[in-house]
């Protein structure tokens, strides 16, 4: 579960102080932005149904073909199956640091960063061969479903239907109804992002061909792959909404984004290796058995030697890997303290985020300034949560 789905599950409270660890927002503050994130996330679902609904009016499709317009409805049921909307909400409470008002363009810039989204969900699922996605099918597996006896056309299919999302997300933007600079400029930002997160998606393949990936590799596959496209883009995009030229704020504005993209990501992977999948909402281990070398593959790896570090890797990849071994797995890292580490890592990137975000209170209104502070220390506060019930 990310942050912006725990807090707004009602089952965030804020934490007791803990040395430097501080929540930037009192009790109605955080009330207040509770009821903004699920404002922000069920009118988004509403316009997207919307997008979706008219969308034949506005994209030709072959009259007799029967696989368009099947490809446009998988596209739609990904996109509507649920899903964070983590891009949604900090693109709305980007345009927040300038504007109370909602300006034009940000219901575009929206629809533009979930397909971009959905694109990348496609297209992972097969580079992961993974059957299920939030719940239901990937497009993937649907269409090897629906074409037992073909793979290769299912694999096509699957390729066509992610990139067609990925041109849908552009074409929106081209649509909005803004001014024209307005419109070149989210434009710009899009695109520019969707090649870095391509690249990203090459060099965390990349990665899980290393031996032994450094830190700082692990970091700029983070940056590229997911922080860009998730956070720094709809910060960019929110602000151009509001009418604030974002040029002069790139370098604060990617240093916040890859701080919360880093700590985000160890925590993810911290939950994958430690905690039950009634926790995380997938089997303990399956990075392991995916043959990802993540930041808890490289910190256990780092606590381990002979025997033991034979054990893991011979573990990586194999997706037959059974429950013992990832049990084993676990005590050589609790043994060695690599999880205890991994946990201090986490906190100390949600801190400098934090800290980041309070150099921005020269720039913009202190009350959404406040929301960004205090937004990479929630998921500290579900970690520690779920480390205590673990």
């Amino acid at each position: 579960m990310s942050m912006i789905s725990y807090i707004s599950s009602g089952r965030w409270r804020p934490p007791p102080g803990r040395g430097p660890i501080l929540i930037f927002m009192n009790d109605t503050a955080t009330a207040h932005a509770l009821e903004r994130i699920s404002g922000h996330r069920s009118r988004f679902d509403a316009r997207l149904e919307q997008y979706f609904d008219t969308l034949g009016e506005r994209l030709d499709t072959p009259t007799h073909s029967r696989f368009a317009p099947h490809c446009l409805e998988l596209l739609r049921e990904l996109s509507m199956r649920g899903g964070k909307r983590l891009r949604v909400v900090l693109l709305h409470e980007a345009a927040r640091l300038v504007t109370t008002d909602e300006p034009p363009g940000l219901a575009e810039a929206g629809l533009s960063l979930e397909l971009l989204q959905t694109h990348g969900l496609v297209h992972d699922d097969i580079i992961d061969d993974a059957p299920l996605r939030r719940g239901g099918p990937s497009t993937y597996y649907a269409y090897r479903q629906e074409l037992p006896g073909d793979l290769p056309a299912a694999l096509g299919l699957a390729v066509l239907a992610g990139d067609l999302a990925a041109f849908l997300s552009m074409q929106v933007l081209l649509e909005a109804d803004v001014p024209a600079e307005l419109r070149l400029a989210l434009l710009a930002v899009q695109t520019r992002t969707a090649g870095e997160t391509v690249v990203g998606q090459i060099a965390d393949l990349e990665r899980d061909t290393l031996t032994g990936p450094g830190e700082d590799f692990l970091h700029e596959v983070t940056d590229f792959k997911s922080a860009r496209y998730s956070i720094l883009a709809p910060l960019t995009m929110g602000l151009l909404a509001a009418g604030e030229d974002p040029a002069p704020h790139r370098e604060r504005l990617h240093r916040y984004a890859r701080l919360v993209g880093i700590g985000e990501q160890m925590r993810d992977d911290y939950l994958d290796l430690f905690h039950e999948a009634d926790h995380v909402g997938k089997s303990t281990g399956a990075d392991i058995r995916s043959g990802r070398r993540t930041y808890a593959v490289n910190a256990v790896l780092a606590c381990a030697s002979g025997a033991d570090a034979a054990l893991v890797e011979a573990a990586l990849g194999d997706r037959d890997c059974p429950d013992s071994t990832i049990a084993r797995i676990q005590r050589i890292a609790r043994d060695g303290g690599a999880d205890r580490r991994l946990r201090a890592e986490i906190r100390r990137y949600a801190e400098a985020a934090a800290a980041e975000a309070a150099s921005w209170a020269p720039y913009w209104r202190a009350e959404a300034v406040g929301f960004f502070r205090s937004l990479p220390l929630w998921h500290i506060d579900q970690l520690d949560r779920t480390d205590g019930a673990a």
